[in-house]
């Protein structure tokens, strides 16, 4: 019991204080800052895996942006260069769409919107069932380390459980592949109203790399409100809970 408690103490608190104003390393690839003024003939549009960057006028659509870089890389004068910021939910599918000369204040301030009664009805408590839908674990891995003794999500209230029948919300994650679409509805149906969607990566955003498979059913997504949208391939666990923190209006 002894060797327990000193070995208790000598971890220390491995808790991070303060989520909401946590940095991550340089190296993290976050909120990316175009500056189209700079660029010249650069293939940018060409060299992006998913299709996520846009000319006339310059863009990067962070629903399907996968963070890999290859823009910056290849962007000459920093025409693209990713930040480490994270906080990059958003409520709104098109606010996903970063212009150039968008800063990163600009963005988290419009970004999300609370809606009316959202705080009082779960701003204390929320729980959520995750369903994979043909992920690759990558976004479930950093969604299951959102519980961990660093990140500890639990103290703001918010859990993942078990069932659909215990959850006030649906985490998706994955493209949504043609045998996962009837699980996935049968998950959304399981939860009783009001239910709180939220499209967690790139792939359940816009299908991701995967967006052209023939093997895809995104029907879900037209018969479904998606109310938050967290962007990332994977996006790391402080993105997803600042975003839900953001949603729930909690300061």
């Amino acid at each position: 019991m002894f060797d327990l408690i000193r070995l208790r103490y000598k971890h220390g608190r491995q808790v991070i204080p303060n989520i909401r104003n946590a940095k991550l390393m340089e190296t993290h690839r976050g909120f990316p800052v175009i500056i189209e003024s700079k660029y010249g003939n650069d293939n940018l549009r060409d060299v992006c895996p998913v299709n996520a960057i846009r000319i006339n006028p310059l863009s990067i659509d962070l629903g399907k942006c996968t963070f890999c870089g290859e823009c910056e890389k290849v962007s000459s004068n920093n025409v693209i260069k990713f930040t480490n910021e994270c906080r990059l939910g958003s409520t709104d599918r098109n606010k996903l769409i970063v212009t150039s000369g968008m800063s990163y204040k600009d963005y988290t301030n419009n970004a999300v919107e609370v809606r009316k009664g959202i705080h009082k009805m779960f701003g204390r408590s929320l729980k959520l069932r995750q369903v994979s839908a043909a992920g690759c674990n990558g976004c479930e891995m950093e969604l299951s380390a959102c519980s961990n003794v660093n990140f500890d999500m639990g103290r703001f209230g918010i859990d993942f459980v078990a069932s659909p029948r215990h959850s006030d919300g649906l985490v998706i994650t994955g493209p949504v592949s043609i045998n996962m679409a009837p699980a996935l509805m049968d998950a959304y149906k399981s939860i009783s109203d009001p239910v709180i969607v939220i499209a967690v990566g790139a792939c359940a955003i816009s299908g991701g790399i995967f967006q052209e498979s023939e093997n895809l059913n995104r029907e879900f997504f037209n018969e479904v409100k998606v109310d938050l949208y967290i962007p990332g391939c994977p996006p790391h666990p402080i993105t997803f809970i600042n975003a839900v923190l953001d949603f729930l209006g909690v300061k």
